[in-house]
């Protein structure tokens, strides 16, 4: 079955626009997707990258010049300088995490949900309540998944250390069959790539 693996970051604009047109390649191809939500505090350091914070004026402009032409383009709600942002993932991720070990889809499902929550909607994913709402939007019980966080920021260390290993430099990373494509700007090469596949 052809597959792929989906390594994110729960506050990366990047991530949110990538996220439903992933799906809809995994779905037009029959792949599945297994998803990881990294901590580009790891991946990042370990990789070269530079946060958000620290990088140049340069950098920091053209990243909202890019964040408007793909808002444009794919004509999708995404606020440039959300009220919460920059926000921490942490328990968001364990969340997902917590959900990933029962039912990968509802995973990926909730971790858009925590996407949209950022970049469309204003909600703050760092806040318990919050996610507790998102949760329950989604069906799930966002107080047994909080229960869970510490074994699964162990396991999300883990996903990331494992990440770094792989190639991933940054997120939305995808990886088909070892093959690595960073950023949701080269999802059409996915696209290309699970077509060639028997």
């Amino acid at each position: 079955m052809k597959h792929i693996d989906y390594y994110l970051s729960l506050a990366s604009p990047w991530s949110y626009l990538g996220h439903e047109r992933l799906l809809n390649i995994a779905e037009k191809h029959q792949a599945s997707i297994s998803i990881y939500p990294v901590d580009l505090s790891i991946v990042l350091p370990a990789t070269g990258g530079i946060p958000l914070p620290k990088r140049s004026p340069q950098r920091k402009d053209y990243r909202m010049q890019e964040l408007t032409r793909w808002r444009e383009f794919l004509e999708v709600p995404l606020t440039l300088q959300p009220k919460y942002f920059p926000v921490s993932d942490q328990i968001a991720a364990a969340m997902v995490l917590a959900i990933r070990e029962k039912d990968a889809n509802q995973a990926i499902q909730f971790a858009g949900c925590c996407l949209r929550a950022i970049w469309a909607e204003e909600r703050d994913i760092s806040d318990r309540s919050t996610l507790v709402s998102i949760a329950k939007e989604n069906n799930v019980d966002g107080e047994a998944l909080m229960e869970q966080e510490e074994m699964m920021l162990s396991s999300r260390r883990a996903d990331s250390e494992a990440a770094i290993e792989r190639g991933v430099y940054g997120a939305p990373t995808y990886i088909v069959e070892d093959e690595v494509f960073w950023g949701q700007d080269r999802l059409d090469f996915v696209d290309r790539k699970l077509a060639s596949l028997p």
